[in-house]
């Protein structure tokens, strides 16, 4: 008696196109969850910072007339400000991805990286739209003419992202292994808007202080995005490089962290 062979096995999907769906999904419901299932929900979401700013700018520039860089305060506010609250958002939105998509690790076709990736490109791509209209908006207002250098504001920002990206997913681990680091991390954070070059540039600052700042990636970060609005701005203490060794060190520490440890930090 013969016996007829079984039927092959549909062939699987390769996991890196799963993995695409898994974070396709999971942007659609960061969308639907944080900003609503209409459109005017997103809408708002890039509005309201947008006004923030923007209020924030022109009454800078009303108390200040005179800019450390170029004639406007506005540009020069928004040039450090956006970079850094941009930094700000993403790596806190990154942090509690774990917390945020707990329920969703549960299936198999969902990893912590999947819920990782799509918290920080739904909120990336939110906050390069917020500097778009605002950049924008501050050009025609104040009718700025200046010479800019897209591709160093581009670098800029990319590194902002790749930091954090980096300290977005360490944090992931650490505020989920330990809950008293979110109030310490808190804690922390409070002094890098006045050390992250904001409101002044880093040649300004008189030594030692100037020596200590240097190791403030944000310092680089801001400065590199500012060298594309100042065209006669050198920067030469810049280094993408420190940055991005910074933050793929963060990333890999994290990621590390959370292949050991994610299912016992975050059990479902």
């Amino acid at each position: 008696m013969t016996v007829a062979p079984l039927p092959p096995r549909p062939a699987q999907p390769p996991r890196r196109r799963g993995a695409g769906r898994a974070i396709a999904a999971l942007i659609l419901r960061e969308m639907s969850t944080s900003y609503g299932r209409s459109a005017l929900g997103y809408l708002w979401a890039l509005l309201e910072p947008v006004a923030g700013i923007m209020l924030m700018a022109f009454l800078f520039s009303l108390a200040f007339s005179a800019p450390p860089l170029g004639t406007n305060f506005a540009l020069f506010y928004a040039s450090g400000i956006l970079p850094f609250l941009a930094y700000l958002d993403i790596s806190q939105k990154v942090a509690v991805s774990l917390r945020f998509s707990r329920a969703l690790l549960a299936y198999p076709g969902v990893t912590f990286l999947d819920a990782v990736l799509a918290r920080f490109a739904i909120n990336a791509v939110t906050m390069v739209t917020v500097a778009l209209v605002i950049y924008g908006l501050l050009f025609s207002i104040y009718r700025i003419n200046a010479i800019l250098d897209l591709p160093a504001i581009a670098l800029g920002f990319a590194l902002c992202f790749a930091l954090a990206l980096g300290v977005g997913t360490l944090n992931c681990y650490l505020l989920t292994a330990f809950p008293l680091w979110e109030r310490a991390w808190a804690v922390l954070n409070r002094p890098l808007f006045i050390v992250s070059c904001v409101f002044f540039v880093y040649d300004s600052v008189p030594e030692p202080y100037r020596g200590w700042l240097w190791w403030n990636p944000l310092v680089h970060v801001i400065g590199q995005t500012r060298k594309g609005f100042y065209a006669g701005y050198e920067g030469a203490y810049l280094s993408p490089l420190y940055v991005l060794t910074v933050s793929a060190i963060c990333f890999a520490a994290g990621l590390i962290a959370l292949r050991r440890y994610h299912r016992d930090i975050a059990p479902f």
